[in-house]
């Protein structure tokens, strides 16, 4: 009887699991024509879905999971003896090509669909997702037998060895390798940190909130900013936030109001947060420890250009040395300007904003007004110098696709062509106009990447690039703050490096490359925004779009970046400094490190009273702890390829077309050292990051 049992048990489940496996196939069916449909609409080579139901989605996701699932298992129970590229690395290839378009098109709708219910399926997707790959990651016996073929050696070429070497270190930086004992410590580690980071930036937001001022102490304030603040007991509340104390700091002309402001603000999380930071610092060490490095920043470090810690804190110090003549020169010519409106008391952090906003009004050559400015840059004019100058700089084609299917009436999709051989390369949606209930910031989302499958065909890079420009309002152009431009700008440039990827690996592919590199072809491509020529390309009078920008406000826009570049720089050197220093070490006194660091970094300016940028700093706490140089790197990669390539012709169509080649198509296939010195000649240097900034004051 129990042996009937159990024999029914055994039919029942095999009878489940055979209804999953026919609902998989037929939703795999299902998605397939979807795909062709896409493909007959005008989109060949898109697997990109843009309209899933929020069922769709939840269906689409057990899809997913069932494939990989099957691949890794297929994988895994392959015996050592009979490993080769054709059982191993193939189908995890394949897997990762053909499924990351379909992962984006459940999880991208979370940032774009005007339904809430597909926004939280989209949400829920997300979560589920990583959560399993997550277990993928950890899984030793799929590890056992990349690693075995990595030992193995042979014939392979250096982009499958890169990617071999890629899965294998991504499940070591996992713990695939550790007993079971300190697996369950690093999970444990995990936990306890999230929960100090979430605490620490909880911690940040629950202190004191604002501070009340008399208008006498707000005295220099631009009357609509005094108009808009709340009156209590007539004075005027200061919130604690970016809203209000920068505009404080750059145009009260009250010094102690500024001091009193600063320190505030500076004063946020407090001693609190000083201890929450230390507990973090020492449960990350305690998990770089497990996993075999020294310490957390050598960890975080490992899989970018720079590779160690000591080599990170190396280099900022050399920007940092490199730098001293001309802040110095910069920090003399704001104590002249203190001494002469406030007489002799002593600079300090509260006055750099104020007296820089001082110098920068003596020194523009006309009165510079960003509100006159807007008006040179309707949206339409932005885009359509943006596109010209991208198709002209990298020898591509741009081509609206008028009849494709899309999330929404405003969203535009283009196809991208090679000029000279008319190869499809990609496409690109852009959704750049507000609208309720989408994602409120400027990015770019990679939807589908350029690869290669183990049966010769080759998908195409397809990016989305997200936005919230203004609309267009009562016959009125839709008007760009410069800023806004800047950013439009910078993201468009991520979406020509993911579009130009000629990467044969979907995870070598444009935008997943390097951290110390992704953001580098962006940072170059700003100077644009900043010279003549390219600045009357992307500008036009609102009212009269044959009048661009004046070649004088060109100039004055672009003294205005380079003013005070040194003291900037400086500042942003501080808190990378203390970020890398913090997580170098098993044990440091935060406080004591601040009082040492702050004098020689910032040239004796001295540290607000009470206040530590380590209670404050968010990015120690989450999503930046110990990569918060990467920004000062890629800049200075940035400016020795702009000084050495584009400084004397900004529209070299020959520089462009050799860094799309050169630079953007290998994506992480290589070491991107090895890509930009071979781009050089030579190998990158810092003495660039300073030439061009040196008499900008």
């Amino acid at each position: 009887m129990r042996k009937e049992k159990k024999e029914r048990r055994i039919l029942v489940f095999t009878g489940a699991a055979a209804l999953v496996a026919v609902g998989l196939n037929l939703l795999l069916s299902a998605i397939n024509n979807r795909i062709k449909n896409s493909a007959k609409k005008g989109l060949p080579g898109s697997s990109v879905l843009v309209d899933l139901s929020a069922s769709e989605i939840s269906k689409l996701v057990d899809c997913i999971i069932a494939k990989s699932k099957e691949t890794y298992d297929r994988v895994a129970s392959i015996p050592l003896e009979k490993i080769c590229y054709e059982n191993v690395v193939a189908p995890f290839a394949d897997l990762e090509a053909q499924q990351f378009p379909l992962i984006q098109s459940c999880v991208f709708q979370r940032m774009v669909s005007a339904s809430v219910e597909v926004r939280n399926a989209s949400l829920e997707a997300e979560k589920r997702l990583d959560a399993h790959f997550l277990l993928c990651r950890k899984r030793e016996d799929v590890y056992r037998v990349i690693k075995a073929l990595l030992d193995k050696g042979g014939r392979i070429k250096p982009d499958a060895k890169r990617y071999i070497q890629s899965l294998v270190k991504e499940m070591e930086r996992h713990g695939v390798k550790l007993l079971p004992s300190n697996r369950i410590e690093m999970e444990r580690l995990k936990s306890q940190i999230d929960e100090l980071s979430l605490r620490y930036v909880e911690n940040l937001n629950s202190g004191p909130k604002f501070l009340l001022l008399s208008e006498q102490e707000l005295a220099g304030m631009p009357h609509e900013f005094i108009k808009d603040l709340e009156n209590t007991n007539s004075k005027r509340k200061i919130l604690l936030t970016n809203y209000h104390v920068t505009p404080i700091l750059e145009h009260c002309k009250v010094g102690s109001t500024r001091k009193l402001v600063a320190t505030a603000y500076g004063q946020r999380g407090g001693k609190e947060n000083l201890h929450i930071l230390k507990k973090l610092v020492q449960l990350r060490c305690k998990f770089a420890q497990l996993l075999g490095y020294p310490n957390y920043a050598d960890f975080a470090t490992e899989l970018r250009m720079a590779r160690s810690s000591a080599k990170v804190i190396q280099f900022l110090e050399e920007v940092s040395a490199n730098l001293t003549d001309l802040a110095e020169g910069e920090l003399n010519l704001l104590k002249d300007l203190k001494r002469k409106e406030e007489g002799d008391f002593p600079f300090g952090m509260h006055d750099l904003l104020y007296y820089m906003k001082r110098a920068e009004e003596e020194n523009l050559s006309f009165d510079f007004d960003f509100g006159e400015v807007k008006h040179y840059f309707p949206v339409n004019i932005v885009l359509s110098g943006i596109l010209k100058i991208y198709q002209d700089l990298f020898g591509l084609r741009f081509e609206q696709v008028t009849d494709a299917e899309v999330w929404h009436e405003t969203v535009q999709l283009f196809s991208v062509h090679d000029c000279s051989t008319t190869e499809l390369l990609g496409y690109f949606y852009l959704d750049i106009f507000s609208r309720e209930g989408k994602y409120a910031h400027t990015c770019v989302v990679p939807l589908q990447n350029g690869c290669s499958t183990s049966d010769g065909t080759r998908k195409v890079s397809i990016a989305l690039l997200l936005s919230q420009c203004p609309n267009e309002k009562d016959g009125n152009a839709a008007l760009l703050r410069f800023t806004e431009v800047i950013t439009l700008f910078h993201e468009f440039s991520h979406v020509v490096h993911h579009i130009c990827s000629c990467a044969t690996f979907s995870r070598f592919s444009g935008l997943q490359s390097d951290g110390d590199f992704v953001e580098m072809p962006s940072l170059l491509l700003e100077n644009w925004c900043y010279e003549s020529t390219s600045l009357k390309m992307l500008s036009g009078f609102h009212q009269d779009i044959t009048k661009s920008i004046t070649s004088e406000m060109c100039k004055s826009l672009k003294l205005r970046r380079d003013m005070f570049f040194g003291l900037k720089i400086k500042q942003e050197i501080l808190l990378c400094l203390l970020d890398q220093i913090v997580h170098s070490r098993e044990d440091i006194d935060m406080i004591e490190l601040v009082k040492d660091l702050h004098p020689k970094v910032m040239m004796g300016i001295p540290l607000l009273e009470e206040t530590n940028p380590a209670s404050c700093f968010t990015r120690l706490a989450v999503g930046y702890e110990s990569v918060c140089y990467s920004y000062i790197w890629s800049k200075v990669l940035a400016d020795d390829i702009f000084a050495s390539k584009f400084d004397d012709d900004l529209l070299n169509h020959h520089a462009g077309l050799q860094f799309r080649k050169k630079v953007l198509a290998p994506g992480g296939a290589k070491d991107t050292l090895e890509i930009i010195s071979e781009y050089l000649g030579r190998e990158p240097s810092i003495n660039h990051f300073f030439e061009s900034k040196r008499s900008s004051v």
